[in-house]
């Protein structure tokens, strides 16, 4: 019985003096209105020791940032004839419709692969969930290819050295978020790293809304689908003929 008391007082003091992160966001809720031409996050916090002092050995940070994700079929295009046409496709089941990364130091230099694809720190470490039985060579392939669509598109990025850290405490990183991002809630997972090992980590969330007309439209899609379709329709045939009006009379 005393041992047992001792073992639990031994782990108790051993895991008070792991560090703790208070991470905060410079915006709660991003608002998506006409003419909106992208955001810039600002994701800040301290390293401090659990009864709130400053903490006594130096860290790396690395922050993800990562939005709703998507289920989405990629195809790939091939050359027959001289004419570009579909070939192989594939789907993944979850891919995050945005994916960031910002590290005070190249994630390489931080962890080892192992925990590098356990926490996915970094865009060759990203679980993208393919869907059915697939070659693996075939999945590398087509991940490759959907975060390099992502990354020219500014969907995805890794920034090594994004992270700055002053005094050992204070880390700050900015990440920016382009306008074509999609609406929903955005988590951003801050780790504190040391040896290799993360030893603390804290989540907080930005949620990414639409307002205004568009915002007001956008709700209307989701909630009556099949009401929106056939407005869709309807307008587009009414235009249709109008356009056909106007021409006669030219």
């Amino acid at each position: 019985m005393r041992l047992a008391f001792l073992l639990l007082a031994f782990f108790s003091l051993t895991a008070q003096r792991e560090p703790i992160l208070v991470p905060e966001i410079s915006e709660h809720e991003v608002r998506v209105r006409q003419g909106f031409v992208g955001t810039e996050l600002l994701l800040f916090g301290a390293i401090l020791e659990p009864d709130g002092r400053r903490a006594g050995t130096n860290y790396d940070i690395v922050v993800v940032l990562k939005g709703p994700t998507q289920a989405i079929k990629l195809r790939e295009k091939d050359r027959v004839a001289g004419i570009w046409v579909n070939a192989q496709s594939t789907d993944f089941q979850s891919a995050p419709s945005y994916f960031a990364v910002a590290s005070s130091k190249p994630v390489g230099e931080i962890v080892d692969e192992r925990t590098a694809a356990i926490y996915e720190l970094g865009l060759e470490h990203l679980q993208l969930s393919p869907s059915g039985a697939i070659d693996p060579e075939e999945q590398a392939r087509f991940t490759a290819g959907l975060v390099d669509l992502r990354q020219r598109s500014g969907l995805y990025r890794n920034d090594p050295g994004g992270v700055t850290i002053s005094e050992g405490v204070l880390y700050q990183a900015r990440i920016p978020l382009p306008s074509n991002v999609v609406t929903g809630t955005y988590t951003a997972e801050t780790f504190a790293i040391t040896q290799g090992r993360v030893i603390a980590s804290a989540t907080t969330e930005v949620v990414v809304s639409k307002t205004g007309f568009e915002g007001r439209v956008f709700e209307f899609s989701q909630d009556w689908p099949f009401v929106y379709g056939a407005f869709a329709v309807l307008l587009s045939i009414m235009m249709g003929w109008m356009a056909g009006r106007v021409f006669r009379l030219v």
